[in-house]
Order: C-alpha cells, then sequence, then structure tokens
C-alpha cells in the first residue's frame, strides 16, 4: 500500500467529501478518486460508499481506517523521531477545542509551546464541548480541549486546569444596587445562556437540577453561542448570564460589569485534554499533550 493512498483515503474519511479532502491535500477531484480506486483495486473491496451525497465508509473501509491512521502515525513517530535525533521538530498541529479553552487558555499555551518548537505551525478550530466529542468518535479529528466530561467508553480524559463560574450582570437598571441573590430569584432575572452543546450550559444545568431549579424554569432571553457577543449583551443590558472568570477577568477588573453572588451556588469544573483509547495520537500531538500536563 502506498502511503499517499492510505493518506487519501484517511483523510476523505474524516471529511467525508472528495472536495475538502482535494483540498486539504492540494490534490485535484480525480487524483483523489484515482488514489481511493487504486488502493480498492489492490485490496481487492469496495472502502468508499459513493451512493449518498456524504461519503461514508464501508464495513470493509471502517476496518481499513482503524489501521490505516495508526500506520500513518507510526510513519509520523519515525520521522519524528529521526527529526528529534537532527535537532528539528515539526509539522502541522490540529488543535480543537470548546470555546473558553480556544479563547482564553490555548493562545498563552501555543506562545511557549513555539519558544520550544519554532517549526511548527498550528490549525486552530473552535468548535462547542459537544462537536468537539462527536467529532473523535467520527474520526474527524484525533483530539480536542473541552470544559465537561461526556462518560463514553471510548473516550479518555486528562484534567489539565480548573475554572469558576460566576455570574455576570450590567451595571445600570434593576441591577445597579444587586450584589448577591437567593438562588431561587434566579428565575426573577433575564438570563443569557449558551448553546445546548455547550460545556459551560451542561454545568450550569446540572448544577440547578441538584437544587430542583431547570431550564424551562428559567426566563431565557437569549441563547448566544460567541462568549464575547454574551458579554457585550450583558454590558448593554440584556440580562445576566452564567460564565468562565476567565472569560470576564479584564472586563471585572476595569469595573465595565458586575459579579453577582448566589446563595448556596458553587459552579466549579474542570478542563479536559480528550482523545479516543483506541487510536493512536500523532508524535507532534503526543508531545502537545505532556507540554500540556506540565
Amino acid at each position: 500500500m502506498d502511503f499517499k493512498q492510505l493518506e487519501t483515503f484517511v483523510t476523505l474519511a474524516k471529511l467525508k467529501s472528495f472536495s475538502k479532502a482535494a483540498e486539504k491535500l492540494y490534490l485535484t477531484q480525480p487524483t483523489i478518486s484515482n488514489h481511493i480506486q487504486n488502493l480498492e483495486k489492490e485490496l481487492k473491496t469496495i472502502l468508499v460508499n459513493r451512493t449518498n451525497k456524504n461519503i461514508t465508509l464501508t464495513k470493509a473501509g471502517k476496518i481499513l481506517y482503524k489501521y490505516a491512521v495508526n500506520i500513518l502515525n507510526q510513519r509520523e513517530t519515525a520521522l519524528f523521531c529521526l527529526n528529534e535525533f537532527k535537532g528539528k521538530i515539526e509539522g502541522v498541529l490540529e488543535i480543537s477545542a470548546s470555546t473558553i479553552p480556544s479563547q482564553y487558555f490555548l493562545p498563552s499555551i501555543l506562545c511557549k509551546f513555539n519558544k520550544i518548537y519554532p517549526d511548527v505551525k498550528y490549525n486552530l478550530n473552535k468548535y462547542s464541548t459537544g462537536e468537539v466529542i462527536e467529532k473523535i468518535l467520527n474520526g474527524e479529528i484525533d483530539f480536542g480541549i473541552v470544559g465537561a466530561k461526556k462518560e463514553i467508553s471510548q473516550l479518555e480524559y486528562i484534567e489539565i486546569m480548573d475554572d469558576n463560574l460566576i455570574i455576570i450582570a450590567p451595571k445600570c437598571g434593576i441591577y445597579k444596587n444587586l450584589h448577591s441573590i437567593k438562588i431561587n430569584d434566579l428565575c426573577k432575572y433575564p438570563i443569557i445562556l449558551r448553546e445546548n452543546t455547550s460545556g459551560t450550559r451542561k454545568i450550569v444545568e446540572e448544577e440547578l437540577a441538584k437544587h430542583n431549579i431547570y431550564i424551562e424554569n428559567l426566563n431565557i432571553v437569549a441563547c448566544i453561542e460567541n462568549t464575547e457577543t454574551i458579554k457585550e449583551c450583558v454590558k448593554n443590558g440584556l440580562g445576566i448570564t452564567f460564565i468562565s472568570e476567565k472569560a470576564v477577568s479584564s472586563e471585572l477588573h476595569n469595573n465595565l460589569i458586575k459579579k453577582i453572588h448566589v446563595e448556596n451556588l458553587t459552579l466549579k469544573r474542570k478542563f479536559f485534554f480528550v482523545y479516543h483509547k483506541n487510536r493512536a495520537l500523532s508524535p507532534l500531538a503526543e508531545t502537545f499533550k505532556n507540554f500540556v500536563l506540565k
């Protein structure tokens, strides 16, 4: 089997599109098709279902995919070790992370990593926690950094940092003299929430449920995916929100918003490095994982 053909097959399996695979590998679509056809001819089996709009793998394709990923990672390991021996580590590191890690944690980590490995390039993709987990399970990405656990047997989670979720409010209007509320009073105020697949929202829902408060009990005025948009909405008086303390440290310091204490409510969480137990990480990804853990 040719490495180029295997790389094409794995990329096609991840992206589920001939055009996207061609774009990713800087090849033409006919070349992608030719690589797959030659691989199928050599293995005497059909690897890809071409009847649907979205490309899917056959049973034979799923078997090959698991081994192909490991074969390519073994090749990368060999090249990585040789480059390390020669004093040079390079490559492209694909990082997928949920909102808070991608915006407020990874930038400083990448800068520190870059000082040690200046020849490494980065592709940083932001998804919700649910999307990161789904993409790992589907084989579209190798690892991710998320703000909540979804207990699935195929996944391995490693704790990398702690975070506090707090409630913030505007400085004006009905919130002007508001500094502390009882937990049941949350239902009285307009609330901005993250989207359904957000790790932040999952933590909030679970903690409120312990106090017999559910999403349908709240006065939800907006569900917004972007953290920066949520902060601006709070500043402008739309409502209060649950948010990572790391995300609003600057706004709190500059007195642009206020922190509201809620009696008997503590929202703490951890961030995790998550990957598939049955798929080997590339050596560059393994190096990054070890760096993050330190």
